[in-house]
């Protein structure tokens, strides 16, 4: 009988245990915060939208809709970020870390031009 309740006792407070587990670990991964993400359509010879406001740590992702190639070059400095020529659905990502203001354009077709502002 001793070694029932023994064992009895062991089982609960394993199941409790692995219970606690699951609850805590489920409201963790509820509480971290996913990184932002935040998207510019390239199509008919332009961005869309033209200008973006986000927040620092956000990631841009600009996609090629267009049936011609585009780029994706900081005005500023070409340093800052640019993309290979963006064929047809192609995408290039770029995640903007620092608060400020971005220019941007297309270096094939440099009237083609954008903005993001980073608080």
């Amino acid at each position: 009988m001793k070694r029932y309740l023994c064992v009895l006792a062991f089982a609960t407070s394993a199941v409790l245990a692995v219970a606690l587990l699951a609850s805590s670990s489920k409201s963790f991964a509820a509480s971290t915060p996913q990184p932002a993400a935040a998207e510019v359509k390239i199509d008919n010879f332009s961005f869309g939208p033209v200008e973006l406001k986000i927040p620092a740590g956000t990631t841009v992702t600009w996609v090629n809709h267009d049936d011609i190639p585009h780029t994706v070059v900081s005005t500023d400095d070409a340093k800052t970020f640019k993309s290979k020529v963006l064929d047809t659905d192609e995408k290039f990502s770029f995640t903007f870390s620092k608060p400020g203001t971005y220019p941007y354009f297309c270096s094939i077709h440099p009237k083609m031009t954008g903005k993001v502002i980073v608080q």
